[in-house]
């Protein structure tokens, strides 16, 4: 069971040829599915404003991630759906259905009338839409994994694995180059209309994937096992019913696949999150610079991959993971520093503080809009979020509150006060003026900015998505037997980069906003991936000598 001798239902050794087939057939299409579900977290700002825009500015952009989440909400419910038919129908037929829900729910959002148009139901029909594109993911990916794992050499799985694990970035590259391109050719209409252009052409992207997909032919091991009579008639009983198979779901989930979530979307999502919405660098900007880290990026997927043929799947996961949990902190310092160092800057020589009794402050996160911040507090948060700026809290009197920026003190205001709008109008010009002239800018200045240092370091942030996830398909396959594997393997994948990966960045949003520190929210994936490292470094097993079997 721990050699590198054919596996037991190994049909025929592929050739090249049908080997990248196999290979192109399998990633093209899931690198399509992804362009289709990443499109909107890359989009989250002005899908805040167009479906999200009855809220305040805070509570909407956290809902807009919050049905950006929605979609990584229900993967794990699709694994298990489309885990089910895989083992029982097939691979091939599987994600069939999976592109074609996902590619349909993605142009239909390019159709959406906007919340001004018709109100509440514009979110809600959103939300409906990005959970059908959860179910469908949540069946692509262990599909795709499974299929090409089946057809590959044991001593190679590594390697041609990595190749679906290249897709998430490729997609979410293909995503930031579409969008880039319409923001270019529709310009200061792009927040109005043109955002609708790349969920529109996803359609030329299904017909292209099915028709590719159309091509193949089904897993041999599978075929081989259908053809014996020994495929399983309950999958999910036995995946998940069964101690045995059900310890080892959880180890995998725990000690692998929740930690390397959170790098995955840290690295690549929360990353994006904080240059737009906290340094206040431009969309364009960043979108070209975490792009070009993508690009540069992406080959190490497959590195990893190779090199986990060579030396084991385990401790190169477990490293990317202990990186991740050590290095976070200063690496976002240093981002901000290199993309908005006035701002750092600032935050050094003229801390702002806010002195408030801690009971008149809330967590201002109410995205049916049924409650309003009005308390002095809750003023004084909401217009430092807005604006980007870090700050700390400091014990005072109740019922009243202060901003402290380097010597200055503004006091806040009650918002529901009978002159609450001239007080407001005040407090916002004093405000704006005090931050300004503490240096505080009003968003990041591209002369100040040194783009090929923010560059490296979004670089290095993917570089480590590249050590969790490039050898990551290929053990999640080798844990588990053939007539359960698509079932077994699909869940904790996607509990894992479902939940505690699709939740990172609302949870880590609403963690800053709520406390003023712009790097509070790395806590959650720091925590998250030294929890991985140690649950992994005890209980999981390297799996790269094991064989595939029924």
């Amino acid at each position: 069971m721990t050699d590198f001798a054919a596996d037991r239902y190994t049909v025929k050794t592929l050739t090249s040829s049908e080997t990248r087939r196999v290979i192109f057939g399998s990633s093209l299409g899931t690198v399509f599915e992804w362009y289709d579900f990443y499109l909107y977290g890359s989009l989250a700002a002005t899908i805040s404003k167009q479906f999200f825009s009855g809220v305040n500015p805070t509570a909407g952009f956290i809902f807009a991630l919050m049905a950006f989440a929605a979609g990584f909400a229900v993967r794990p419910f699709g694994a298990l759906v489309f885990g089910r038919l895989g083992d029982i129908v097939g691979r091939k037929y599987t994600f069939l259905v999976t592109i074609l829900i996902m590619g349909f729910s993605t142009f239909l959002v390019g159709l959406l009338p906007s919340y001004a148009s018709i109100g509440m139901a514009a979110p809600i029909i959103l939300v409906l839409l990005r959970l059908l594109q959860g179910l469908a993911l949540g069946g692509e990916y262990g599909g795709a994994a499974t299929y090409v794992a089946e057809h590959a050499r044991s001593d190679k799985r590594g390697l041609m694995t990595s190749w679906i694990q290249t897709t998430a970035t490729f997609g979410l590259f293909l995503s930031l180059i579409v969008i880039l391109l319409c923001r270019s050719a529709t310009g200061a209409a792009f927040d109005t209309w043109g955002w609708r252009i790349p969920f529109l052409v996803s359609i030329i992207l299904v017909a292209v994937s099915v028709w590719i997909r159309m091509q193949l032919h089904e897993s041999p091991l599978f075929r081989q096992l259908k053809a014996e009579g020994k495929q399983s008639k309950a999958p999910l009983t036995e995946s998940f019913a069964e101690w045995g198979n059900l310890k080892v779901v959880i180890i995998a989930l725990l000690g692998l696949t929740a930690g390397s979530a959170v790098v995955w979307y840290a690295g690549q999502f929360y990353t994006l999150f904080f240059l737009t919405q906290t340094l206040k660098v431009d969309a364009v900007s960043a979108n070209v610079m975490l792009a070009i880290a993508l690009l540069f990026a992406t080959p190490f997927f497959l590195f990893f991959g190779w090199l986990s043929d060579k030396i084991g799947r385990k401790p190169i996961i477990l490293a990317g993971c202990l990186l991740a949990a050590l290095t976070y902190f200063p690496l976002f310092h240093a981002l901000t520093n290199a993309a908005n160092p006035a701002l750092a800057a600032a935050e050094a020589a003229s801390p702002v503080t806010i002195v408030a009794n801690r009971s008149d402050c809330s967590v201002q996160f109410n995205p049916v809009g049924t409650s309003k911040f009005t308390s002095p507090c809750d003023v004084a948060k909401a217009a430092l979020v807005k604006s980007g700026i870090p700050y700390s809290n400091q014990s005072g009197p109740a019922g009243a509150a202060e901003i402290h920026i380097g010597g200055q003190t503004i006091p806040s205001y009650d918002a529901t006060a009978p002159d609450s709008k001239a007080t407001g109008a005040a407090f916002t010009q004093t405000l704006t003026a005090a931050l300004t002239k503490a240096g505080y800018p009003a968003k990041a200045d591209p002369a100040q900015m040194n783009k090929v240092m923010t560059t490296i370091i979004l670089w290095v942030l993917v570089l480590y998505v590249t050590i969790v996830y490039g050898p990551l398909a290929a053990m999640l396959v080798e844990m588990f037997p053939t007539r359960i594997r698509y079932s077994s393997m699909s869940l904790p994948y996607h509990i894992g980069f479902g939940w505690f990966g699709g939740f990172l960045p609302p949870v880590a949003f609403a963690i800053v906003a709520a406390n003023g520190n712009i790097y509070s929210g790395l806590w959650y994936p720091v925590i998250v991936a030294a929890l991985t490292f140690v649950i992994g470094l005890f209980f999981v097993r390297e799996t790269r000598r094991n064989r595939l079997t029924d």
